[in-house]
């Protein structure tokens, strides 16, 4: 492969498909080599898929996607751009270019599955950093609770980015969710689903100033940031959309944060966010020794996308952190032995 082919392949990313342990398709795109000493694997959110983490891809690029030359790895990027920290981005069942299944499958532990599926194929080997947003990062508190052993050995940093720990239904707009409601729509789903896609189709230009209001901040935000969070949500399908609302109004891991009472934590939410308010991220980041708590102050939901340079900027400093304190620990054994 030539220099110029691998400058792009680096770009572009190395595309792969990786079976779920139900064998449902998972799209997942990485950046770097199979081999890099550390990896940052991005879980998105609800309706969303990998694509909503494009515009912070950019940013951490420059920083982690240096050519360094070299031979190429034996999936083809390796010992070039993203020498040091690979990036690891896929979408969800039933989101993005990843699956459907069985709409019983769609729960936030079968994700944390999948998300374990993902980084035994993507990033098999060395340590890494989990980084989710909204419901990405209620997967990544499910992992850490299905996989405690990982915590600490192979997960040496957890990003919770628009997170809760639980509770979401007692403040913001989620409070207007109920079981009664999301059995109801779920049923509906299931019996029409033509009825009810196209529905959703026909109320679209209603809903999206309620988006917009609901995702992002009280600052002026671009119109192209707001074209692809709309796209995102639009193009998921309802079946999707209805099936994760009941997993997401009973989600409660509070019980699994002291798990990662000694991981480098970062917690970072917008002080504008009507979906998850900020209220969620203290209560995280005060059960969390580790943490480090970022407020962007009028930033919405859709933190990543409207301010990018300060998300990026936090969560390089994630993984030095992570990354330092692998290395003391290292050095102690190394003294200790």
């Amino acid at each position: 492969m030539s220099i110029l082919a691998v400058r792009a392949a680096d770009y572009d990313g190395h595309r792969v498909t990786v079976s779920a342990d139900d064998g449902t398709p998972l799209a997942v795109r990485a950046f770097g080599p199979s081999d890099a000493p550390l990896s940052v694997v991005f879980v998105h959110g609800h309706c969303l898929r990998a694509e909503s983490w494009s515009l912070l891809r950019e940013q951490l690029l420059p920083q982690w996607g240096r050519y360094g030359g070299g031979a190429c790895g034996a999936d083809g990027v390796g010992g070039h751009l993203g020498s040091s920290t690979r990036m690891v981005f896929y979408d969800h069942r039933g989101h993005g270019a990843s699956g459907t299944a069985d709409p019983s499958t769609y729960t936030i532990d079968q994700l944390a599955r999948d998300l374990d599926a993902v980084l035994r194929a993507a990033a098999p080997t060395g340590p890494v950093v989990l980084v989710g947003h909204s419901m990405g990062a209620m997967v990544a508190l499910a992992y850490a609770r299905l996989f405690p052993a990982a915590i600490g050995t192979r997960i040496i940093g957890i990003g919770l980015i628009a997170a809760a720990a639980g509770g979401i239904t007692h403040v913001g707009l989620a409070r207007f969710l109920n079981r009664r409601a999301v059995s109801s729509l779920q049923t509906a789903v299931r019996r029409a689903p033509r009825a009810m896609q196209a529905s959703k189709q026909f109320s679209r230009r209603i809903f999206e100033p309620i988006m917009r209001e609901a995702s992002f901040g009280t600052r002026p935000v671009s119109p192209r940031m707001v074209a692809v969070a709309t796209a995102m949500l639009n193009d998921t399908p309802l079946l999707t959309m209805a099936s994760f609302l009941d997993s997401l109004i009973r989600f409660d891991e509070t019980a699994t944060l002291r798990l990662l009472a000694d991981l480098p934590t970062l917690v970072l939410a917008g002080s504008a966010d009507i979906l998850i308010p900020f209220a969620h991220s203290v209560v995280l980041a005060s059960q969390l020794p580790g943490a480090e708590l970022v407020r962007l102050d009028g930033a919405g939901h859709s933190v990543i996308l409207e301010r990018t340079e300060e998300v990026a900027a936090a969560v390089a400093a994630l993984v030095e952190r992570a990354r330092t304190a692998v290395t003391e620990t290292d050095t102690v054994y190394a003294e200790a032995g």
